[in-house]
């Protein structure tokens, strides 16, 4: 990814929040294809709720978010159908059906959203779980499976419509070290063998230096951004005090 790949996503004085509660205010920016982009922050910070807003499940107070040209909002027809079939999610508990099978969770959205016959769909489903390592557990539950794989099950469904945005909510939250670091290996070899954009949301310092191509950090007291850029570049020569502690572990005092 270059610096003057193509925007695929536009964030446009975004506020957001719950009824009367502000949570983030006027945020503005984009995100470029074949980036890993994390959006991290500490706890409470707004960054899930960034994410929700980003995908259409929250309506923005104000601004709009825009992907690949299309209001995440406002979008209707056939361009709203273009629009959700543009990226996937996986949410940060793997939100997979407990009842069905690793297999069946990845046929879903192939079921519903696509006119594939049978053959078609399973050969599709069978592949987005080789993909992420789970080839030989397609007829296994989630409740059979690592919190790991079950991650890893929940990103191969999210890919089922060959997306080319993924959002990660917290991928790596609950794993042990050496779990989230192939977790970690596996968003980097999707971006970069299939050419996938990944929006991140975490808090994990391995992981953010891990796969990061950009940050942006979010701030509870200024309802926005306080930094932009490579993470190493932030933690070196931190712009301000919030992300200094943040990308040093300080703690605030």
């Amino acid at each position: 990814m270059t610096s003057d790949a193509p925007v695929v996503i536009q964030v446009e004085r975004l506020s957001a929040g719950y009824d009367e509660r502000v949570v983030l205010e006027e945020l503005s920016f984009d995100v470029r294809r074949g980036e890993v982009f994390v959006i991290l922050g500490t706890s409470g910070c707004g960054k899930t709720t960034l994410l929700r807003n980003m995908i259409g499940l929250e309506q923005p107070l104000g601004g709009r978010v825009l992907i690949g040209g299309d209001d995440v909002v406002s979008a209707e027809g056939e361009a709203r159908r273009r629009l959700l079939r543009r990226f996937g999610v996986m949410f940060q508990n793997g939100a997979l059906f407990g009842s069905l099978t690793l297999l069946e969770n990845v046929r879903l959205p192939l079921e519903e959203f696509t006119r594939l016959n049978n053959e078609a769909i399973e050969l599709i489903a069978r592949m987005k779980l080789q993909l992420v390592g789970l080839q030989g557990s397609e007829k296994r539950l989630p409740a059979e499976l690592s919190g790991g794989m079950q991650k890893r099950a929940a990103i191969a469904r999210a890919m089922a419509l060959d997306p080319e945005i993924l959002f990660l909510d917290e991928p790596s939250a609950g794993l042990d070290p050496v779990t989230s670091a192939g977790l970690d290996g596996l968003i980097l070899e999707l971006a970069g063998s299939l050419g996938m954009t990944f929006v991140v949301v975490t808090h994990e310092l391995p992981s953010i230096f891990a796969i990061a191509s950009r940050v942006i950090m979010l701030d509870r007291e200024r309802r926005g951004i306080v930094a932009e850029g490579k993470p190493a570049a932030l933690r070196d020569a931190p712009p301000n005090d919030k992300v200094r502690q943040f990308f040093r572990r300080e703690a605030d005092v």
